[in-house]
């Protein structure tokens, strides 16, 4: 027989249930248990500036699982979910990830598309043409984030966007992003002085990602593939890379971690250099994740790769 306690304690039973199956990927709000704002991010740039901008007044997740490459990213009806629900969204427009600006901007809270306000590079011709038309922003290259200048640029963007969100933090969001902003003004210092006079200037790349990089410290980038690096080179490419290597003195081709090395690896042989990895930086891998690795620290191993590639004398 049910007593009053026992049909009691089954409705509380059910109702947690439920609430939880609702925050779990249901529709509506995601907003975590505790109250705090639900920030989804489109991948890890985005994830770290609005973990170090929100701390722990907010509740975030990163839409790319770690190890994916961002651009291969596709989303299931649980992330959908999780999209429409969340206070605030965070993408990188210039159709970086155009299945995910598609779905934030009809988030039921703010979509902040983090490119908004900066001027973008327009991508090369050959760039265009081997990146097929895979990325949907009209020519421009949106890989602002490896100019730590402009990732904090991004990071102001996001900090604007919590503290709409959640008036009662802005304060604290105002001095998170100001503390981590002042260390990506350092990071670009310290590449700054390791890069400057460096007697080779070309860095020859697995995909378009770092003509940032390349514009930022004086160098200039010859990528294998376009914008995306899905996309196929021709073999002309690969043979005009080939007779640049040769001639610039160029001594690496430089690989990627989320992305075969197959063809960068099959460029240096032909024009007998070795290789190296130059991360973009579109995501972790969860061996990184749980080394610690961070932005700052791939971005010193990057620096690391690019003054021996370079010549670049030690310590700067």
């Amino acid at each position: 027989m049910w007593t009053r306690a026992r049909l009691l304690a089954a409705i509380i039973v059910v109702t947690v249930v439920m609430a939880s199956g609702c925050r779990d990927g249901g529709g509506g709000k995601t907003a975590a248990a505790d109250g705090r704002p639900q920030v989804v991010a489109a991948f890890y740039p985005l994830f770290e500036a609005s973990q170090r901008v929100g701390g722990d007044r907010v509740d975030i997740l990163n839409l790319t699982p770690p190890g994916i490459e961002p651009h291969d990213l596709e989303l299931t009806p649980r992330q959908v979910d999780r999209i429409e629900g969340a206070d605030i969204v965070v993408y990188l427009g210039a159709g970086f990830q155009p299945g995910v600006e598609d779905v934030a901007k009809r988030s039921e809270g703010q979509a902040v598309d983090a490119l908004e306000g900066l001027t973008l590079m327009p991508a090369t011709e050959e760039e265009e043409e081997e990146s097929g038309g895979e990325h949907a922003g009209g020519g421009r290259d949106p890989h602002v984030w490896l100019d730590p200048g402009l990732l904090g640029r991004l990071v102001e963007r996001v900090e604007a966007g919590l503290a709409k969100a959640d008036p009662a933090g802005k304060a604290v969001y105002a001095e998170n992003s100001a503390a981590y902003r002042r260390e990506l003004g350092l990071l670009d210092d310290e590449i700054g002085r390791r890069l400057r006079g460096c007697p080779r200037r070309v860095i020859v790349t697995a995909h378009a990602a770092f003509g940032y990089l390349a514009r930022r410290y004086g160098l200039t980038q010859e990528a294998i593939a376009g914008l995306s690096p899905e996309s196929e080179p021709d073999p002309r490419r690969l043979a005009e890379l080939a007779e640049l290597v040769r001639t610039t003195g160029t001594t690496t081709v430089f690989t990627e971690t989320l992305v075969s090395p197959k063809v960068a690896e099959t460029l240096a042989r032909e024009a007998g250099v070795t290789t190296a990895v130059l991360n973009p930086i579109e995501g972790l891998t969860q061996e990184e994740l749980d080394a610690g690795e961070t932005y700052a620290s791939v971005m010193r191993d990057n620096l690391g790769a690019l003054a021996k590639a370079l010549g670049c004398a030690a310590g700067g």
